[in-house]
């Protein structure tokens, strides 16, 4: 009795799969190695690492301390190394925003905030820590180390307003 031909059709292609998955060389199948080129500490965050997906948003100042813009993306090379970092100057809640791109190596990261100064009611001036929001920040003391507090260019508003706005 003859097997229908539907039968043998898909015994075949539950077959290929297997077949295609063994080894060619007659060896054995390995898992690729994966981690020989990373480092054994990989998968430990070290100092002066941060997660992209926290530098979005950072403020940017110039360096007399007024905020220029924030950071709305980076944009890798080849080899994964961040080339440029586009800065979204003036504007209102993205409304008006004008994208700029900066080559990564002219930012400065700071991960203290910012100082300013201060009045302890009995004439003495001093320093207090305030973040970027206005609030008291412990971000000194912080433990997270993902994001630096604040990043400063050597710019102002209107020299990147003048710079050729960056097309996506």
């Amino acid at each position: 009795m003859k097997k229908p031909l539907c039968i043998i059709a898909s015994a075949m292609l539950l077959a290929a799969p297997a077949s295609a998955q063994a080894p060619q060389n007659g060896g054995t199948a390995t898992a690729p190695n994966i981690h020989a080129t990373t480092s054994p500490t990989a998968s430990i965050h070290k100092e002066g690492e941060w997660r992209a997906s926290k530098l979005v948003g950072v403020n940017v100042y110039n360096n007399s301390n007024e905020k220029i813009g924030d950071i709305n993306d980076l944009i890798l090379d080849s080899s994964g190394r961040v080339a440029n970092v586009v800065i979204g100057v003036g504007g209102f809640l993205g409304m008006g925003e004008h994208n700029v791109a900066v080559a990564f190596d002219q930012l400065k990261f700071a991960k203290e905030p910012m100082k300013t100064a201060s009045n302890d009611g009995a004439g003495k001036t001093g320093s207090a820590s305030t973040s970027t929001t206005g609030s008291t920040s412990t971000s000194a003391k912080r433990s997270d180390n993902w994001y630096p507090d604040h990043i400063v260019l050597n710019a102002n508003k209107d020299q990147l307003k003048k710079m050729p706005e960056f097309k996506y």
